[in-house]
């Protein structure tokens, strides 16, 4: 493993566990914004399953591999998550652009921003 990657890990890491120990403190928060309806985040869990789950894990948990937490996500970062999605990130992260339109992302956002729940 080269000397970045190690860092990339270990600033993984964490973040990983300064999170998850302020968001045990904090009661879930529902989605803020316009058109974050329930409608709108089921279709985003359905095409999180279709499209997400695979590398991110079934309601956002995953094994503990190099992928990150979308539960852990920014609240307020949805424009790099929209960028990240269509574009792809790293060349780990495969750009859907060409798969996903806008609304379906959206829809994907509405519902990390659930938190998978």
């Amino acid at each position: 493993m080269t000397w970045t990657a190690r860092r990339r890990l270990a600033a993984l890491l964490f973040t990983l566990i300064a999170g998850s120990s302020a968001a045990a403190d904090e009661k879930p928060k529902p989605p803020q914004g316009a058109g974050l309806g329930p409608e709108q985040v089921q279709s985003g869990k359905a095409l999180y399953a279709e499209h997400c789950s695979h590398c991110h894990g079934f309601g956002m948990i995953n094994g503990g591999n190099v992928v990150p937490d979308l539960r852990e996500f920014p609240p307020d970062a949805e424009r790099r998550f929209v960028d990240t999605v269509a574009h792809g990130r790293n060349n780990r992260m495969p750009p859907w652009g060409d798969v996903l339109s806008p609304p379906e992302i959206e829809a994907l956002w509405a519902y990390v921003r659930t938190q998978g729940k």
